[in-house]
């Protein structure tokens, strides 16, 4: 049965949202009022994140959805299309680094690159090919996906601030190839209204980060900012784009 009081509401769906950038994301798009669905695998700590925005106020519901399993996704729409019978903001954030032991690109171990493409590219097909029935139902939908500035082939190339880094044949790709599928969204949802854009969050202290001991200098808060701004652009806002905190990203 349609929430007929929540479809009247902004309606907001995040995937890795239990913790870290997505968490925040949704803190953010809750407190600018909107209805904000947390989607996770674990079950039970998207629960948790869904009952610590409620007592903040926020408007906001779980999501069980694995990015890698399409069954999940599936589920996921028909879910929210039964409760709330549209969606108008769908940010793939849920992302994964991979072992970057098996990451140098001379030696790189060909399961770890498969799992890092199947959650960082493949799931953004398999979440946002789910949810655009749904997208399309909104009067001003909007897709974000949560990429990073080492999916920039400029930043990597010669004078590049990432030219001296060592070569990473996994996460850094899947970024890359994640804002190449952004523009293809982005050309083909264009006559529909649909805005898709890529976001680069920087440098976070998160979860992802933390085992690299590469040193951040931003909380995930600040770092879900570009995001949010990217998810209520208005109607004459970019798309197809990549966009930090300062604007285009070059790539």
């Amino acid at each position: 049965m349609t929430d007929h009081t929540a479809s009247n509401r902004t309606v907001a769906l995040v995937t890795g949202a239990n913790k870290g950038i997505g968490y925040q994301i949704a803190a953010q798009l809750a407190e600018l009022g909107m209805t904000v669905l947390l989607a996770a695998r674990d079950s039970n700590r998207v629960q948790e994140a869904v009952q610590a925005l409620r007592s903040a106020g926020g408007d906001a519901y779980p999501i069980t959805l694995d990015v890698t399993l399409p069954a999940t996704a599936a589920s996921a729409a028909a879910q929210v299309g039964g409760r709330f019978g549209h969606l108008d903001v769908l940010i793939n954030n849920a992302g994964i680094a991979g072992s970057l032991a098996g990451q140098s690109p001379g030696t790189a171990d060909l399961d770890t690159v498969r799992t890092v493409f199947d959650t960082n590219v493949f799931g953004v097909i398999t979440v946002t090919n789910a949810m655009l029935p749904l997208l399309m139902r909104s009067l001003a939908p909007r897709i974000v996906n949560v990429s990073s500035s080492v999916g920039s082939l400029t930043a990597h190339g010669p004078g590049g601030p990432m030219a001296g880094l060592p070569g990473i044949a996994a996460y850094a790709p899947s970024k890359t190839a994640l804002n190449a599928l952004t523009v293809q969204y982005a050309k083909d949802l264009a006559k529909s209204g649909v805005l898709v854009n890529a976001a680069d969050p920087g440098g976070c202290d998160t979860d992802l980060t933390r085992p690299t001991g590469i040193p951040v200098h931003r909380t995930a808060a600040q770092g879900a900012a570009i995001a949010v701004r990217l998810a209520t652009l208005g109607p004459d806002g970019p798309t197809g784009g990549f966009f930090n905190d300062d604007g285009p990203v070059p790539w």
